[in-house]
């Protein structure tokens, strides 16, 4: 063989998994290379927790408040070391205090075994999946407009989700039942629905407490479970109405859980709440957590024993009562939705909307809210929208698994002053007035 004969080992797209070449895995590079090519846009795009009230300081109070929390329960000095310093069970080390907060905070009493602590939450959800999802008859339902980490945890596990539109007013029970009931006809076995019931990614929306317990009921009828993703609902407004996995009797709730909304994201530690029996072939049973820690233990073996130090410190530090430590970041976040949609009210009065056809809805609380515009709201809108007019938003087409959101965007105010908030909303209303004038041109 000559040396012109030898090839390098480079590769074409088309050797590699399909969802590599998925739009969907190029959304967020999109919106941060957007965000970087215009760095004096105002952003509208990123779910970011504020960071205004991080204290440096905080994270080596919190590791103290663990490390003496260990020493009081009588753990020596090399214990207390391999807390820290080890790798540690695959499960996690704090599965008691974060069961204890649970119980205090969401009244959710599970036992500690049946929670594994994961890299974030959207490992959490590549583990659930994994576990469910056993083979191709197996269907995954999903509420749409959904979360990308979702749709796209699920393209990477070859898991095509049947989306089940959301309408107007939010998500409608015999609409699930009947994509429920679809996927029977198809021979297919329904296996679980994945839903954010407050103050929802992409659209804020929150799921009133009738409608709740309607979605366990039809779980209990059609024999399916139900995947809880709720990292907003303790930056909302109290009283918080409770989680799908308080009212949960029947274990049909995998709670799947965050601190990197309520804590800090650079912890990166979430969980999943996994408390339904799994019976082995000897007749044994244990919950789906420790299945779930199998699974965990080929994919990240554990999550870092620093963070979970850490996060535990900020738990013991408000005797699990996450919601009080998070009163004042909830109420920043309720006066950036307050003042977004009272900006949004002064630029588009109640005939100027009418005339344009544009809409948009008011949450309660969380990061975000959706927006309807009369015209094309894609990547080529965006980049118009940064370049000319210097603000940016989320397209909202990017959070529908069978297309749609076409006409929509999402815009989060999570991590925006007052002034900029102000400054943001005018821009996009120049920009929406213009692109609505272009489009009547056509």
């Amino acid at each position: 063989m000559s040396a012109q004969d030898i090839r390098y080992g480079d590769l074409s797209i088309g050797e590699l998994h399909g969802s590599l070449s998925d739009p969907l895995l190029d959304t967020m590079n999109f919106l941060n290379e957007v965000t970087f090519r215009y760095p004096d846009a105002i952003s509208f795009a990123p779910g970011r927790p504020y960071d205004g009230f991080f204290d440096v300081e905080q994270v080596f109070a919190y590791l103290h408040e663990y490390v003496d929390h260990l020493a009081a329960g009588g753990n020596s000095a090399g214990q207390i070391r391999d807390a820290i310093f080890q790798y540690g069970p695959t499960a996690g080390r704090i599965q008691d205090l974060i069961a204890d907060s649970l119980r205090v905070d969401e009244d959710i009493d599970v036992p500690p075994e049946s929670i594994v602590v994961t890299v974030g939450c959207q490992e959490a959800m590549f583990l659930v999946l994994r576990a469910l999802i056993a083979g191709p008859d197996d269907a995954l339902l999903v509420s749409s407009p959904c979360y990308v980490g979702m749709t796209g945890a699920a393209r990477m596990l070859d898991i095509e989700p049947t989306a089940v539109e959301e309408r107007e007013d939010g998500l409608s029970i015999a609409d699930l039942e009947a994509a429920i009931e679809a996927e029977r006809a198809r021979g297919r076995r329904p296996r679980a629905f994945y839903v954010v019931p407050d103050h929802s990614n992409p659209t804020g929306t929150t799921m009133p407490e009738p409608t709740r317990h309607e979605l366990l009921d039809l779980a209990r009828r059609q024999d399916i479970l139900i995947l809880e993703d709720s990292p907003y609902r303790l930056l909302g407004p109290r009283p918080h109405l409770p989680t799908l996995k308080s009212l949960d009797r029947d274990r049909r709730v995998v709670h799947l859980g965050s601190f990197s909304k309520t804590a800090f994201p650079g912890a990166r530690v979430g969980f999943a709440v996994a408390d339904q029996l799994v019976t082995d072939a000897a007749g044994g049973a244990g919950p789906l957590a420790a299945e779930l820690a199998k699974i965990k233990s080929m994919v990240t073996v554990n999550t870092s024993a620093v963070s979970q130090a850490v996060v535990a410190g900020m738990l013991l530090s408000c005797q699990g009562r996450v919601s009080e430590l998070n009163a004042k970041t909830a109420e920043y976040y309720a006066t950036a939705m307050r003042s977004t949609l009272r900006e949004l009210e002064r630029c588009f009065p109640a005939d100027r909307r009418e005339a344009l056809g544009v809409r948009w809805n008011a949450p309660s609380g969380g990061f975000f809210l959706s927006m309807r515009v009369p015209f094309l709201a894609g990547n080529a809108a965006l980049a118009r929208s940064a370049e000319e007019f210097g603000v940016i938003w989320t397209p909202m087409s990017y959070f529908y698994p069978d297309g749609g959101g076409e006409r929509a965007l999402r815009l989060s105010v999570s991590y925006l002053s007052e002034d900029e908030i102000t400054e943001g909303i005018l821009r996009l209303a120049r920009f929406i007035e213009a692109e609505s004038a272009a489009e009547t041109e056509l």
